[in-house]
C-alpha cells in the first residue's frame, strides 16, 4: 500500500521480492498508485514476473487486503512516522521495513517487526525468506505487533496525550 513515488522506492520493494523468490514461493500484492507504478508495472513485466506480482490500485478498505497477508515490506527512504506499518502490524502483519523517520518509533525490532537500512535489500530479503519459512515466529511477530498497536497507538492511548500537550501548550 503505498503512493507510487520514489520516496516509497516501490522498485525496491520488487527487488526483495525478487531476491526472496530464489528462496521460497511468493505471491506480492501491489496497493496503490501513483507517477512510479507504470514504471514497475514494466519492469515485473519485463522481469518475467506478471505472474506472481499484481497490481490493484487504491483500496478502500485496506483490513481484508492486510488481513490475508503475510508480509509487509516498507523500504522507504524516509517515513514522517509510519502509518502504514501501523495498519499492517494491527492486521497482525510482520512488518519489514527501513530504519528511517518515525518507523523506529513504530516498529520494535525483532519484537514487532524488523528494520534494516534503507539500501539493505539484501537483509530484507533473509528476514523475508525466513519469515515465509518460520510460520510461528511470523505469526507471534504478527500478534506481538497488535498487541503493540492496540497498547500504544489507538484512540484511548493516544487522545489523552494530545489533550495533556494542548492542556500545557495553552496554560503557557
Amino acid at each position: 500500500m503505498s503512493n507510487f513515488r520514489a520516496v516509497k522506492r516501490v522498485s525496491a520493494v520488487f527487488e526483495v521480492f525478487k531476491r526472496m523468490r530464489e528462496h521460497v514461493r511468493a505471491r506480492l500484492v501491489m496497493i496503490g498508485d501513483g507517477p512510479d507504478r507504470a514504471d514497475l508495472e514494466r519492469q515485473v513485466s519485463d522481469d518475467g514476473y506478471a505472474d506472481v506480482v499484481e497490481f490493484v490500485g487504491e483500496q478502500p478498505d485496506l483490513v481484508p487486503w492486510l488481513s490475508a497477508a503475510d508480509l509487509f515490506l516498507l523500504p522507504s527512504s524516509q517515513e514522517s512516522f509510519g502509518m502504514a506499518a501501523l495498519e499492517a502490524m494491527a492486521c497482525e502483519v510482520a512488518v519489514i521495513a527501513s530504519r528511517v523517520g518515525g518507523l523506529p518509533e513504530v516498529i520494535q525490532d525483532g519484537v514487532t517487526g524488523f528494520l534494516y537500512a534503507p539500501d539493505d535489500l539484501a537483509g530484507m530479503a533473509e528476514c523475508a525468506v525466513m519469515l515465509a519459512k518460520d510460520s510461528p515466529l511470523r505469526k507471534g511477530i504478527g500478534q506481538a505487533a497488535a498487541q503493540h498497536v492496540r497498547t500504544n497507538f489507538c484512540e484511548g492511548t493516544v487522545v489523552p496525550h494530545y489533550e495533556a500537550l494542548y492542556r500545557e501548550v495553552l496554560d503557557k
